[in-house]
């Protein structure tokens, strides 16, 4: 199969939504990461996106639409806490689990009873969704498990000669996967963290928001989930890394004594060390860290990395999601000084 990268305009547009009708795959920018799209009502469509990744059948989808009639048949309920989610975050980088509705497919749900729902910012994603009339289902457009991608020619890395269009918006705004957020219960619960942070959501909704341990810890194999990014190895380079523990001084001192092969440092911005490196953000600014750490962790497979030191960020608001990107890059590689 040929791949086409075309500039987002009109024409693009209008191509992208004709082959969403047909039933095929395409890549789209959206302000998060890059999204491969499918029908979310087409089981044979879903299929080919996971084809494409390689991504296991039992990890759910992301539906998203542009307006909120689209819910209609998507989702069988809007309790109050998704209402007051939807009103304040909508459109924007937060996804909602729902119970769902008779309209979307099981393929996308991975057997669930509930569907990951978005309304994402981004124009070109919006007038695909608006042109085509399609509600569609889209992880990252990336082979699964690599880093996720924020630019057109990520993508083109990974899905070239699997699917026949990419469009390309330019880099990615946010640069880390939306923020996940069950309401089934009635205490929310994050599933994902992103720039929409349990700080934020709390303000909104007057009550408590959870943090669901698969964030920083690893799921079994045989366990359900409800989110994206909740199991398996994600967002890895080919390069073994390791996020490292401590203040800086000891963090240099510990990885300029591995005189190896093809070691790099992932740092911060104003720290510097004697063996290769790279930085992903000022130490102070996470949506910087956000923005940076997946086009950092595919710089390192282009550098031929084969092992990476990295700094650890925070783990509160933003940082968090930094965090939780990180960690499942090492597989929960973590030393301590």
């Amino acid at each position: 199969m040929k791949t086409e990268i075309l500039k987002a305009d009109t024409n693009s547009i209008e191509k992208a939504s004709s082959l969403l009708q047909k039933g095929e795959v395409v890549a789209l920018p959206t302000e998060t990461v890059y999204g491969l799209a499918g029908d979310a009502t087409n089981g044979s469509a879903i299929k080919k996106i996971f084809e494409a990744k390689g991504r296991p059948m039992d990890n759910p989808l992301i539906v998203h639409i542009s307006s909120f009639s689209m819910l209609e048949g998507l989702v069988s309920e809007v309790n109050d806490d998704a209402r007051k989610l939807m009103e304040n975050f909508w459109p924007g980088p937060l996804t909602i689990i729902m119970p769902k509705g008779k309209n979307v497919c099981d393929e996308v749900c991975a057997g669930l009873s509930s569907v990951g729902v978005r309304m994402p910012a981004n124009f070109v994603a919006r007038e695909v969704i608006e042109k085509s009339g399609i509600l569609f289902a889209a992880p990252s457009a990336n082979t699964s498990g690599k880093p996720s991608p924020t630019t057109a020619d990520d993508v083109y890395e990974d899905m070239k000669g699997k699917i026949p269009l990419i469009l390309d918006g330019g880099e990615c705004e946010k640069g880390v996967e939306s923020t996940v957020v069950s309401v089934l219960d009635d205490v929310p619960v994050i599933l994902r963290p992103g720039i929409i942070t349990k700080e934020m959501m709390e303000k909104v909704l007057g009550k408590e928001v959870l943090i669901s341990r698969a964030i920083t810890e690893e799921v079994k194999n045989d366990e359900k989930v409800l989110s994206p990014g909740m199991k398996y190895k994600h967002y890895s380079p080919k390069a073994e890394v390791i996020i490292v523990k401590g203040d800086f001084e000891k963090f240099r001192k510990f990885v300029e004594e591995d005189k190896g092969e093809k070691v790099y440092a992932l740092l911060f911005d104003e720290e510097k060390v004697s063996i290769p490196f790279l930085s992903y953000g000022h130490k102070n600014k996470p949506e910087e860290q956000a923005h940076f750490l997946f086009s950092r962790l595919r710089e390192l497979d282009r550098l031929g990395a084969k092992k990476v030191y990295a700094r650890c960020p925070d783990k509160t608001g933003v940082a968090l999601a930094v965090y939780n990107r990180l960690v499942r890059s090492a597989g929960f590689k973590i030393i301590e000084l």
